[in-house]
């Protein structure tokens, strides 16, 4: 049976078995494990997915009314030989076949009407986890949350791993900039340089600061969070992407965005991050646009924790992030109360409870 097969009948046998047709978007949650590895150098963050789950984001989901269907983990092949692009790109091969088979995973859990929750696993997935909901949702708009802008090509990276390239692949406008890799040709460019809006970077690569100007892609670096504030920041973000439509939204969230006290299990940490209430407000505000239809949260690496206790903070935080995009605030998260409860007995008189006394 191949993956893609058993996929689409794991999905059409969720909605049979519960008896319920495609579910409203946002509160029918298809979590999708993608454990790739190859986009980067460093040993671990395919253990990102069992790290979430064990943090309780199942759970989490479920316990925000949300109809949770978990798919497992994606089983990616290792193309044996996979050798290097151009005597710098590593693994081309394993990263395009795992990409493709994410597409396919990502596009038909939308298709069954599902939001998308895609756990990796480097941000490398996000050449598939986009593609497959463009599939989907031609129309859509990227939030990428991460310290770093993720958009070398592969005639510009110094480091020849591909978690930084994807947004490259997937822009029209840089399309004659980058070469056709081995295992890429399934992949077209699916987004225009307005339908990214990046927030958090502070550790940009000079190629792509010359892209980010050049094709006047809208940004809000850390300093940018400290100079305007993080309201005014989402603020901006939203007249960007939905200031004309309303759109879905696909958001792309490097656990790396946080400032490395918080989140310390990551492979590519920089200081200076995000705080824990900006993280929160950012995922709050794209939870009550009510158009979130898809979830990257990517670079959990549970083998570069320095104890335990690093490692389940990073993938608290992580859940802590997607259950903030499903409802969850810093209010509680509320099931629905109507009224006060009344009393079901009379209160005793003075008098009797002077006697029962």
């Amino acid at each position: 049976m191949s993956l893609r097969g058993s996929v689409a009948r794991l999905l059409r046998r969720s909605l049979a078995g519960a008896g319920l047709p495609p579910a409203k978007r946002g509160r029918s949650v298809a979590v999708v494990g993608a454990p790739l590895a190859r986009g980067q150098k460093r040993r671990g963050v395919d253990h990102g997915p069992a790290a979430l789950r064990a943090a309780g984001l199942v759970e989490r989901l479920s316990g925000l009314g949300c109809q949770v269907y978990d798919f497992g983990d994606l089983n990616f092949t290792q193309v044996p030989n996979d050798e290097l692009y151009n005597n710098l790109i590593l693994y081309p091969r394993s990263v395009g076949l795992a990409s493709q088979v994410l597409a396919d995973a990502v596009s038909r859990a939308v298709t069954a009407g599902h939001s998308c929750v895609t756990i990796g696993g480097d941000h490398s997935l996000a050449l598939g986890s986009v593609s497959g909901h463009a599939q989907q949702c031609p129309h859509l708009g990227v939030i990428w949350v991460d310290a770093h802008a993720d958009i070398n090509t592969p005639l510009t990276t110094q480091s020849g791993s591909l978690h930084g390239q994807p947004l490259s692949f997937l822009l029209r406008e840089l399309q004659n900039k980058v070469p056709q890799l081995p295992g890429f040709s399934w992949l077209k460019p699916c987004l225009s340089a307005s339908d990214i809006v990046y927030i958090g970077l502070r550790d940009v690569d000079p190629a792509e600061y010359f892209i980010l100007k050049n094709y006047d892609i809208p940004y809000f670096s850390m300093r940018d969070i400290d100079r305007l504030g993080i309201q005014k920041v989402m603020e901006r973000t939203f007249e960007q992407l939905m200031g004309r439509r309303q759109r879905p939204i696909h958001l792309s969230f490097d656990i790396d965005a946080f400032d490395p006290s918080l989140a310390p299990a990551t492979g590519t940490p920089v200081l200076g991050g995000l705080t824990y209430r900006e993280g929160m407000y950012i995922t709050e505000e794209i939870h009550n646009t009510g158009m979130l239809s898809a979830v990257d949260m990517v670079e959990v690496n549970p083998l570069l924790g320095a104890s335990q206790e690093e490692v389940n903070a990073t993938a608290s935080l992580a859940v802590d992030v997607i259950a903030t995009c499903f409802g969850q605030t810093r209010e509680g998260a509320h099931t629905a109360f109507d009224e006060l409860p009344t009393p079901s007995s009379p209160d005793e008189s003075d008098s009797e409870e002077q006697v029962r006394i």
